[in-house]
């Protein structure tokens, strides 16, 4: 009878996740194609993406072009345009499955943090009813391919698998530079955990120094070298090519090393430049500390079409979070690093990998003030943001004060809330024509238009 009840419970929990998941999908890959043109950044990337396909290299007008970001994630969508062509739905159909994947690894990682399927579950369930992964999923940039690879990197870790982990966030690194941050803050994090965990060994006294160099030894290979061979491999096109930008410095500027290598080194002296030094003024810039309440989200393409029942229409898509979600995340995060902070002597192992992720890809960009920003950036640690309001939610749920039953369904009932709020901005999700006073319903705050 037990294992009848196991294997009910079990199909149940899966059938949970298979719901969320095709969820996930239908509103990722309906009507993807649309809007039927290349909004905002993907007028870079896409064109980058067709490069790789024809010439390895990026090329503007039969001559180098200068790019300033690692080459993975316009392969990424060079995949989707290889397999469905070079249209609306070519571009964006890799970052759609990447999107549509990365819920079933929030569930995962949710299952693995909080040991059980429940909240692992409602993990999965709120990201997929977050427009900002919606979008940031029907978008062919290359922001949800970082976040894919930092996330599966960490499950990797989570796993201690590190070799893997280390394999994944060469990838990320070769998709966007800021998955350094992950690589160092948790990089570190480990260093110091493995060692603490030799350190009160005291059975190998004696072997104490030499596992210290065996755990430093291991980690900086599998997490420091191991991701810098996988970028460098990452742009084998252009080693391969003599057509892109600085190809042919090295043979122009003779030194001591290889050609091909001082190219390389100088050409990324280039992009340090131009990343550390980009402070041009741009209608949607937001700044790291307005992105957890959704100040400044970036609007990725805005039409006034014909094709509504009104006297004048609209066409959005709108890089925006769902707000309630967002606001009730950055709430619980503050909520949370509080909890942790009071709970040193039982602290639990899955707040700290959460507020740790969550920091490794939010802190860093408050060094740089000056620097053009954007609110999409926060898609790289949205999966974490939401595992914290889940963390808080179970912290709140598992206390012995009030009502089991009572915070049980107040639990059910914000959800509801947030799924009806990505309901209802549904439309700016995915590019939806309404009519204009439809459209500006959806607009609660001026600096949202």
């Amino acid at each position: 009878m037990t294992k009848a009840l196991e294997g009910f419970r079990y199909l149940l929990i899966r059938r949970w996740l298979l719901l969320i998941l095709a969820f996930s999908a239908i509103v990722r890959f309906v009507n993807l194609g649309r809007p039927n043109e290349l909004v905002f950044d993907e007028i870079y990337y896409v064109d980058g993406a067709r490069d790789f396909l024809k010439y390895g290299v990026e090329i503007e007008k039969g001559s180098a072009e200068f790019i300033v970001h690692p080459p993975v994630g316009k392969w990424v969508i060079a995949s989707g345009i290889k397999l469905f062509g070079d249209n609306s739905f070519g571009w964006r159909f890799s970052t759609a499955l990447l999107g549509t994947i990365s819920i079933l690894f929030i569930y995962l990682i949710a299952k693995h943090l909080f040991d059980s399927e429940r909240w692992a579950l409602l993990s999965a369930a709120l990201v997929s009813l977050d427009g900002l992964h919606l979008v940031m999923s029907r978008t062919s940039l290359l922001d949800m391919t970082l976040m894919f690879f930092v996330l599966v990197g960490l499950y990797a870790l989570l796993k201690e698998n590190f070799w893997a982990a280390g394999f994944l966030f060469g990838l990320a690194l070769a998709t966007k530079w800021s998955a350094i941050y992950y690589i160092a803050f948790f990089g570190i994090y480990y260093l110091i955990r493995n060692i603490y965990r030799a350190r009160i060994d005291k059975e190998k006294e004696e072997d104490k120094s030499r596992n210290y160099l065996k755990i430093t030894t291991s980690l900086s290979v599998q997490l420091g070298i191991l991701p810098v061979l996988i970028y460098v491999v990452s742009w084998f096109g252009w080693f391969k090519s003599t057509l892109g930008w600085s190809r042919n410095w090295g043979a122009e500027n003779p030194g001591l090393l290889p050609d091909a290598i001082r190219s390389f080194w100088h050409y990324h002296s280039e992009m340090i430049y131009f990343h550390t030094h980009l402070t041009e003024n741009h209608n949607y810039e937001a700044k790291a500390w307005s992105w957890l309440v959704m100040y400044r989200p970036t609007s990725f393409f805005y039409e006034t079409p014909k094709g509504c029942d009104g006297p004048s229409c609209a066409q959005e898509v709108l890089a925006l979070g769902t707000p309630l979600l967002w606001w009730s995340a950055a709430i619980a995060l503050l909520l949370l690093f509080i909890f942790w902070l009071k709970n040193r002597q039982n602290r639990q192992k899955s707040t700290g990998f959460i507020l740790l992720a969550v920091g490794a890809g939010y802190l860093p960009w408050f060094v740089y003030p000056q620097r053009t920003t954007f609110t999409f950036y926060s898609i790289v640690f949205e999966p974490w943001l939401i595992m914290a309001l889940v963390a808080a939610l179970r912290i709140y749920y598992m206390s012995s004060l009030g009502n089991q039953k009572f915070k049980f369904y107040s639990i059910i009932f914000v959800t509801a809330l947030i799924a009806a709020n990505f309901v209802y901005h549904f439309p700016i999700f995915v590019g939806q024509i309404t009519t204009y006073d439809e459209w500006n319903s959806l607009m609660w705050f001026k600096k949202w238009i």
